[in-house]
Parts: structure tokens; sequence; C-alpha cells
């Protein structure tokens, strides 16, 4: 069997409110993920989403460390730097997966994930990183709630496109033309690796 974690991180502040530009003085809000367990054939068994305040970070991660791949967008340049301080183990060495940066590596630039998804799956993310930084900020039960659906729905596409891509092998988007564009992937797991890490449970 082989686990998967889908995660997003939010943040308390924005890089405007702090002095340099590091995710790790952010201050993490909310991180919401999907875990879920694939059979030898990499058909999902059993998944389940998961949303956990700063109270709760500490349940994270034994989720994260029992993970074959760790999947996030724009991940190892932000969510786990922003999570860094929390840790006490090396986080970064983890098996993190990330979409943004496999496309970046074959097109070449920085694509957003609410480009990617819209072009790609016809959905747009249903909010912005700024308002879930003022949904905090501000506080009050149906702002965190509107935080942690952001923050879970974020998680949902980024499964949904790693899901497209496993299928499909590759992601629409448009460019700062306005053009339609189609980046090649392959998100499978090495052959040899995924063998062995099957062999291990």
């Amino acid at each position: 069997m082989i686990t998967e974690v889908f995660f997003d991180v939010e943040t308390k502040k924005l890089f405007s409110e702090i002095d340099k530009f590091d995710p790790a003085d952010l201050g993490v809000s909310i991180v919401s993920l999907y875990r879920r367990i694939l059979d030898e054939n990499y058909i999902e068994k059993e998944g389940k989403l998961m949303s956990f305040w700063e109270a709760d970070f500490q349940k994270l991660w034994p989720i994260f460390q029992e993970a074959n791949r760790i999947i996030g967008f724009n991940s190892i340049n932000f969510d786990v730097p922003a999570l860094e301080p929390y840790t006490n183990f090396p986080i970064k060495k983890l098996p993190h997966f990330d979409i943004m940066a496999k496309v970046k590596d074959v097109f070449g630039r920085r694509i957003s994930l609410d480009s990617i998804s819209k072009e790609t799956l016809g959905r747009e993310k249903s909010d912005i990183g700024v308002n879930a930084v003022l949904y905090w900020q501000t506080g009050g039960k149906e702002n965190l709630k509107k935080l942690q659906r952001y923050c879970d729905d974020d998680v949902i596409i980024t499964k949904e496109l790693y899901d497209f891509v496993l299928k499909n092998g590759y992601l629409h988007f448009k460019d700062k033309w306005n053009t339609q564009r189609r980046v090649d992937l392959d998100f499978s797991y090495p052959k040899e690796k995924s063998q062995k890490q099957i062999g291990l449970f």
C-alpha cells in the first residue's frame, strides 16, 4: 500500500506585514490535508479530508512522516517553510511533491493554481489568499468557517489536478497572452522505488 497526503497551509499574515520575504515569519493559521491509501495498482482504497488549527498541529506530523508522497502546490517554497517553525524534525527532508515546481521544470515559469484549475478542471478557486489572512485576523465563527472552507477547497483542487495528470499526463493553463497552453507531465512513481515502497507494507 502507498500513503499519499495532499495539503495546503494558510497564514496569519501577508508578506507586506513582515520585514523580510520569509514564509517562516508569516505564522500558520490552519492546515488542511487529504490523506489516502492506494493499492498496488494506485487505486484509492480509502481517503479522508482533515483540518488542523494551531493547537492541533502536533497531530499533523505523524501523518506527514508516514506518507510516501506529500503533495502540494508551491509547497516547497511556501507551505513547508511556513510550517517549519512548528516542527521539531527536518520537515524539508520528507518526500515532498510540488505540482507548481513540476510545471515550472517543464514550462520554465510559475503558473498559478487558479489558472491551471480553470483550464484543466473547469473550476476556479473558491477565494483568494489575501481574504484567507483577513478571515483569520478578523476572527469570529463565520470567518473561521470561510477560512477552513477555502483551505479545504485548495486541497481538493490540488488532489484533482494531481489525479488528472496521473490519468491523462498533462495540464492546461492560459499564458500571459491569454492563449491556452498544455504542459505534459509524468506524476507516476519511479518503478523501482514504488515497488520497494509497496514491499515495505
